[in-house]
């Protein structure tokens, strides 16, 4: 038996919805653009290769990789005594605020899961997926693993009842996502932003995240373009991304109707509603931020998939 999973690409925070707002990345050329992680049987306990143009960012020592920690824990909890060859291939860049970590729990527990005919059900699947990637980016947050797993854009709940729930997305829009080509820890970005903050921001956060989920719902994209605002973590990171303030503002002067961090960055989102604009963005992007040979840009859709077998 061997299963292939494809786990796609995704943007935390979405500008809007720090931490509580994910959306998982699809390019509109066809091309699959996020890890896979292959299982096949094996003669005895667990064996990890690692491939990809990625893959010498890793650690080393299989021991040390997240997806062998996953497997680790499934043959654990299942009591399995079998062995099993694992494969990541390893195709988004490590620190780049793509959901890089997310992706490769998530290819590795789907797989898993898949392998061992479902010992859990979606939700603590996905509970399961925050835990592993919080090992790795330092706490726990859904904002990534829940679209790369389910799709689309998601909206995180944290209640005992739900982890997160899909809202709706607004067709006509292109992403356009630039990757520059340097990685940034997500922890020491995280710990750019400031403990406290004060009412009228939090306020702020409260109601442009609000609408924008109204306007979600009500396909108002005026609406929800209008509050796609980062208040909480923008302000305080933005002249740690090299480049990045002047291509927000080159962006808008081409048209771009709002750009944002892709995560905790350095990968930064453009958005429009023309395949034209999206097209010009990308060629700037790719002449002024991206560094030839280290980075690279695509334009998107929404991925409404989330992770999939890709058996062949």
């Amino acid at each position: 038996m061997s299963i292939t999973v494809y786990a796609p690409a995704s943007m935390g925070n979405v500008g809007v919805g720090y931490d509580l707002l994910g959306a998982a990345l699809a390019p509109i050329d066809g091309s699959l653009f996020g890890d896979r992680v292959s299982i096949t049987s094996s003669t005895s306990g667990i064996a990890l290769s690692v491939e990809g143009l990625w893959a010498d960012k890793l650690p080393p020592a299989p021991e040390d990789n997240i997806v062998y920690q996953c497997a680790l824990f499934f043959m654990q909890q299942l009591n399995k005594q079998q062995g099993i060859a694992l494969t990541l291939e390893k195709n988004l860049p490590v620190g780049s605020g793509l959901g890089s970590s997310a992706s490769s729990v998530v290819a590795a527990l789907y797989a898993l899961n898949e392998y061992f005919n479902h010992p859990y059900d979606e939700q603590a699947l996905l509970i399961l997926m925050g835990e592993f990637e919080g090992k790795i980016s330092g706490s726990v947050h859904y904002d990534n693993v829940a679209p790369s797993y389910l799709g689309g854009m998601q909206l995180m709940l944290n209640t005992q009842l739900k982890v997160c729930d899909s809202i709706p997305s607004f067709e006509a829009w292109y992403w356009v996502v630039a990757y520059p080509g340097i990685s940034l820890s997500t922890a020491k970005m995280r710990e750019l932003l400031p403990a406290q903050y004060s009412q009228s921001v939090t306020i702020d956060f409260g109601r442009n995240l609000s609408a924008f989920v109204h306007a979600s719902y009500q396909q108002d994209a005026e609406l929800a373009m209008c509050v796609l605002k980062d208040v909480l973590a923008e302000p305080y990171r933005a002249s740690a991304i090299p480049g990045y303030e002047s291509a927000r503002e080159a962006l808008d002067k081409l048209g771009m109707l709002s750009t944002g961090i892709s995560g905790s960055g350095p990968t930064l989102f453009s958005i429009t509603d023309s395949l034209a604009t999206a097209q010009a963005a990308q060629a700037w992007l790719e002449t002024n931020y991206v560094e030839q040979g280290l980075g690279f840009s695509h334009i998107c859709k929404l991925d409404a998939l989330g992770a999939r077998r890709i058996d062949k």
